[in-house]
């Protein structure tokens, strides 16, 4: 068992909450990274392994939507960052999963 399972069920089983563009939004949140750093950082803060297609599947949305911005790039890595628009939904959403894991915590702890 890994140290992000419970049983038989890891992060990965629990959908949104490993949901791959939180993830991308929360490691970019740490300054620019190109895809192979993403997936390192995010191994790393998370325990989830996103694979090449997911990763870069999940990029071209978030592009798409403005949340991050490719950066220019001298050789064939291309850097992402985060934008403004990026951070307020990831602070929008990390709120919500606080609000969440505090109620759901406080709710385990009544007798």
């Amino acid at each position: 068992m890994g140290p992000l399972e419970v049983g038989r069920v890891s992060l990965s089983d629990l959908g949104p909450f490993a949901d791959p563009a939180l993830l991308i939004l929360a490691s970019l949140a740490g300054g620019p990274k190109h895809g192979y750093a993403m997936m390192e950082d995010i191994a790393a803060l998370s325990g989830v392994r996103l694979g090449p297609g997911t990763l870069y599947g999940a990029l071209a949305r978030l592009e798409g939507r403005g949340w991050i911005a490719a950066l220019p790039s001298g050789d064939r890595r291309r850097p992402y960052q985060l934008t403004g628009a990026g951070a307020a939904i990831l602070r929008e959403q990390l709120s919500t999963l606080e609000r969440f894991a505090a109620t759901g915590l406080a709710r385990l702890a009544q007798p």
